[in-house]
């Protein structure tokens, strides 16, 4: 057996209403209702230069979507328009807070008025030289809000993660159910990095890799490169 790495998310409020899973355990209904192969197919075949194989057969995107672990929304929140302006209420926890704009004011999402942030419970803690990406949940948007992504050392910071967000439609009003995915939470080790551009040595490297995905009909990747990752 592996020997595993432990990530511990620790609810301060001692509530533990809605944990954390897997994201394994959080596959899009988009992704279980589609086909595996094209036209309803029962198998894989050929078609020329590609095969019948749909995106529920894509490894990459099928590791970003079961990768770490996602935390979610842990009270309602009803958000209505006043004045123009976005409100924000929590049934509970202080669920919800606020950064001014002048904190973000050149920020891609822009949101007049500031921008409100979840202010989950947990404390997340991680094995030394190991940090947290949090981005939305891969290819499984909630259609309401989409948190700022961020990196956190949660080797040394072990303490409540807060995430700033946007709706996604600044009109919207309704309610943010409790339960909702939030984050995603992706562990990763920090290495230091430098980078090259390649030249002759990484060209023959890769004409030997496509050369030999070409050397079968199908499931090249899958079969010959593609290295399991567990989130358990």
């Amino acid at each position: 057996m592996k020997n595993k790495k432990e990530i511990i998310f620790t609810d301060m409020l001692d509530l533990n209403l809605y944990p954390p899973t897997p994201a394994k355990n959080n596959i899009p209904e988009w992704y279980k209702n589609t086909n595996t192969y094209v036209n309803n197919n029962e198998k894989e075949i050929k078609f020329k230069d590609e095969n019948s194989s749909t995106i529920k057969r894509c490894l990459p995107v099928f590791d970003a979507i079961t990768a770490g672990y996602i935390l979610y929304t842990q009270a309602d929140v009803q958000v209505t328009q006043k004045f123009g302006l976005q409100q924000f209420s929590s049934s509970g926890q202080n669920f919800v807070g606020h950064h001014p704009l002048q904190q973000a004011p050149l920020h891609p999402f822009r949101n007049i008025g500031g921008y409100p942030k979840f202010n989950s419970p947990y404390a997340i803690t991680t094995p030394p030289g190991y940090s947290i990406l949090f981005l939305p949940p891969m290819h499984n948007p909630n259609k309401i809000f989409t948190i700022f992504e961020g990196v956190v050392d949660t080797d040394t910071y072990h303490s409540p993660v807060l995430f700033p967000f946007v709706l996604n439609d600044r009109n919207w009003t309704g309610i943010i159910p409790a339960g909702t995915p939030m984050a995603q939470v992706i562990p990763f080790k920090r290495d230091s990095w430098t980078y090259k551009i390649g030249s002759d040595k990484e060209i023959k490297d890769a004409e030997k890799i496509m050369f030999k995905t070409r050397s079968v009909f199908y499931n090249a990747y899958r079969n010959l490169f593609w290295q399991k990752k567990e989130y358990d």
